[in-house]
């Protein structure tokens, strides 16, 4: 047998899993050049927030994957962000994905209701603890950035992200095309 036919099944069992711990280094070093866009009260929004929403689905969808070991992945992304991202960004975004991903790891494993329902609660529950963490200590490196719309620009952002997610898979369970 080839290694080849040893792995391509590996891969495909686990292609969230990877596809989650790509987009944390991904996002983090798309922050860090990515132009930021004023808003009202001076702060500024970044339209990677908008990524950084499906990174929370994305986990969901890992987290079916390979259940509770769901924290090694992000633990390796955010390793790798701080070779691609400055260490402010990449440090506050860790401890943001951390905090936020318990959060959103608690909701989505105790909540037993359909996936389009723990994908849309678990984000509305780590969505606003993300943004506020992360934006407190990005704030360090980009002084200025945290602002009440900033947080607020973020949150809606990300939770956008996950609403169409929640809209495709309740299409899909339901079986009902008038869903979305």
């Amino acid at each position: 047998m080839t290694s080849k036919k040893i792995y391509m099944p590996l891969i495909l069992n686990i292609k969230w899993t990877l596809v989650y711990l790509l987009l944390i280094p991904f996002v983090n070093w798309a922050f860090s050049w990515t132009p930021l866009y004023a808003l009202p009260d001076g702060g500024m929004w970044s339209p990677f927030s908008l990524v950084v929403g499906l990174i929370l689905v994305c986990r969901d969808f890992a987290q079916r994957e390979i259940g509770h070991y769901i924290f090694l992945p992000l633990m390796i992304g955010v390793a790798i962000s701080f070779a691609m991202a400055p260490p402010q960004i990449a440090a506050a975004s860790g401890i943001a994905f951390l905090v936020s991903e318990a959060v959103d790891w608690a909701m989505y494993t105790f909540t037993k209701k359909p996936l389009s329902t723990r994908v849309m609660l678990s984000s509305l529950a780590g969505a606003p603890v993300d943004s506020i963490i992360y934006l407190a200590g990005a704030n360090m490196a980009i002084p200025g950035l945290f602002s009440w719309w900033t947080l607020g620009t973020m949150i809606v952002s990300k939770l956008v992200g996950a609403y169409v997610v929640y809209r495709i898979l309740r299409k899909q369970e339901t079986g009902n095309r008038s869903q979305i």
